[in-house]
């Protein structure tokens, strides 16, 4: 009885041990999923709290609770400290090179039914709330600040893009060689073995431009390279005052793009797919396609007819391919196809030699109205907007100009004929000397070729656009814009004096470009800007174009597509204000500013001193520090009551990438 006894106060104390133990290890993987859970879990449910909404909204939830929660909490000096973090949650190295809205295992994840056929899984596809990932993308292990430009042209650390593949792939094609710890860009291309320099001097006189020089005296500045590998066109491009928009899937060669980027050449992961480029008609003098494995042919012609929309009256389309020289049978009924399809398009040959091929595009509507009736492919109707851009799907179609105004001669007493031309909309009369005296003609050039009648590069930067009227705007606001923010850019110059070298930026991005007078502030500096337009603001990136820079429209409500770490300058002129607006997360934006932003990399954010006090508060937890602080009193322009606020990001390895690097 006694033995038994005893066995029962065993079994007893034993279930009693077990059940404080279960309780113990319950309270700690409680405490563990709190407090240990992984980076992108922890990352989307703190930042969920704080009301995150910026890649993607969430069908379940109210919306508009969340909304006026983040807008009482955005720009307020008291009660936000209880939800400030003190430190963000670090990605997993894996995601090192996360693009969220081009993360393609993420979208087979969300099981998106997607045409392969038709390149959309290359387009953006935004994450929802719930996979969004809201945390640092650390650097990759081993990373170096970027080689300087112009150095970084021919060279790059290969720890900072670890990826070999296309260097053994392309290795008789001179794309790029490993050597030691740095790759090498030999400035070949899959077209031009030899050298991007003298493929662009063949190009140059093929079209008889003077000294085989492709930017014809200032005549042709902005061009789109479509497939651009490495972009090693766009960089030697660069000498001639010529500037690239190279454009790349993030696809089977993946890194290209970011291999572009590193190098401190102008690039953009975008696809011709089944949506517009997020560029404006008449944006581009020349588009050019090197064994680009475009199906040009596909869907009635649709992706020429966007090359097509973005070309200037008078631009060029530069095709090096087996289709414009191979004499097999496939090749040969590729060529006749497409050759009929550009006849109808009214493009001509400029030039053929060789493998290469340049079109024309017509100055003007009149081969268009001359075609037959139901010539395919038609024009577009006379409601759409050949400026709208931003997820508004290709068509079919050429977009004309705008209909010709009459022409009416004056005579006066000496019936004596002279001209005055309208070089500009709105009017600008260029006319004799004795304007009483002389007869004139009056010749009106209206919108049927705005965007060609362009002064050459460099007067074309601070001449006024000729779509300036298009905005309602004048010659005067123009000047005033271009005058205020060259004064501006000299302020933020001498409060980043302390802190830069010679070639310390190279790639900057106004987040919000407006004229695009940021940029052209910058001309004497050796650096080039993406300009950025809001999606749902007026279209000025037509301007900026005019103007011979480049830009892209977005909404900042989403993720940018570009890799991590390509910027080291990020310009925020009232983003923040504007985001609050809409209902998007200004923490959400921050640490998509830090994915872009190179390590060491600056910030400037111009903005309202609520909002600079707000983001102030976020530094620690991104590893920013601030360089410089100002108001605007002294400041010429409007927005005297802005704040300028000077960051710099810090360079950080997780305790992994250290690991690796030791």
């Amino acid at each position: 009885m006694m033995r038994g006894r005893d066995d029962g106060v065993q079994k007893k104390r034993l279930i009693t041990s077990v059940l404080i133990i279960v309780i113990f290890l319950s309270f700690l993987f409680v405490y563990s999923r709190n407090r240990g859970a992984s980076a992108l879990e922890y990352g989307s449910r703190s930042l969920r709290k704080l009301g995150s909404s910026y890649l993607g909204g969430d069908e379940d939830a109210d919306l508009s609770s969340i909304q006026d929660e983040s807008s009482a909490k955005f720009g307020q000096e008291d009660g936000e400290d209880d939800v400030i973090p003190k430190s963000f949650p670090v990605c997993d190295d894996r995601y090192s090179e996360l693009i969220p809205c081009l993360d393609r295992n993420l979208i087979y994840q969300m099981r998106l039914k997607l045409d392969l056929s038709l390149m959309e899984h290359y387009e953006r596809h935004c994450p929802h709330p719930e996979r969004r990932y809201n945390c640092l993308v650390p650097p990759p292990p081993g990373y170096k600040i970027p080689i300087k430009w112009p150095r970084s042209r021919d060279e790059v650390w290969k720890a900072n893009i670890p990826h070999t593949h296309l260097a053994h792939e392309k290795s008789d094609q001179n794309w790029m060689v490993v050597k030691g710890e740095k790759i090498v860009f030999p400035g070949g291309g899959t077209h031009f073995h030899y050298g991007a320099d003298k493929y662009i001097a063949s190009l140059a006189n093929m079209l008889n431009f003077s000294n085989n020089k492709l930017n014809n005296e200032g005549r042709l500045r902005t061009v789109l390279d479509v497939g651009c590998g490495v972009a090693s066109f766009g960089a030697y491009l660069l000498s001639s005052d010529i500037i690239t928009m190279s454009l790349a899937p993030n696809d089977v060669h993946q890194n290209q793009i970011q291999f572009a980027l590193e190098r401190g050449i102008p690039a953009y992961l975008g696809v011709l797919g089944t949506k517009r480029l997020p560029y404006p008609s008449r944006s581009f003098e020349l588009a050019h396609c090197s064994r680009c494995r475009i199906d040009w042919l596909q869907r009635d012609g649709i992706l020429l007819l966007e090359l097509d929309r973005l070309l200037r009256p008078g631009g060029y389309f530069a095709y090096s391919s087996p289709e414009a020289y191979a004499q097999d049978e496939e090749d040969l009924k590729i060529w006749k196809e497409m050759s009929a399809l550009v006849e109808r398009m009214c493009w001509k040959i400029a030039s053929k030699q060789n493998q290469t091929v340049i079109w024309v595009k017509p100055l003007t509507n009149d081969c268009y109205m001359e075609r037959e009736p139901d010539t395919q492919p038609p024009l577009c109707r006379s409601g759409d907007d050949p400026d709208a851009t931003w997820d508004v799907p290709m068509e079919a179609c050429i977009t004309p100009y705008s209909d010709r105004m009459s022409v009416k001669p004056i005579q006066n007493l000496s019936g004596q004929n002279d001209i005055w031309y309208l070089s500009l909309y709105p009017v600008y009369i260029v006319a004799p000397n004795d304007r009483h005296t002389h007869a004139c003609t009056i010749v009106i050039e209206n919108h049927r070729d705005k965007g060609s009648r362009l002064v050459p590069w460099p007067a074309r930067l601070t001449a006024p656009p000729p779509r300036l009227a298009d905005f309602g705007y004048t010659t005067e606001i123009f000047e005033k814009d271009t005058e205020v923010w060259q004064h501006r850019v000299e302020r933020y110059w001498n409060l980043l004096t302390p802190k830069i070298k010679a070639g310390t930026l190279r790639n900057l991005m106004d987040m919000k470009a407006n004229l695009g007078s940021f940029a052209a502030a910058l001309k004497g500096k050796d650096v080039w800007v993406m300009n950025v337009v809001p999606e749902d603001g007026p279209n000025t990136l037509k301007l900026i174009y005019d103007r011979g820079l480049i830009g892209t429209v977005h909404n900042w409500c989403e993720a940018f597509s570009t890799y991590p770490r390509t910027y080291d300058l990020l310009h925020a002129w009232t983003v923040f204000s504007d985001i609050k607006k809409k209902g998007c997360s200004a923490e959400d934006l921050l640490i998509e500013m830090d994915r872009m932003l190179r390590p060491t990399g600056f910030i400037i954010v111009r903005d309202k001193q609520p909002v600079v006090e707000f983001i102030k508060k976020y530094l620690p937890a991104l590893h920013w520090e601030v360089v410089a602080i100002a108001d605007s009193e002294s400041d010429s322009g409007q927005d005297e009551d802005d704040t300028v606020l000077v960051i710099q990001k810090k360079l950080w390895l997780t305790s992994e990438s250290l690991r690796n690097t030791e």
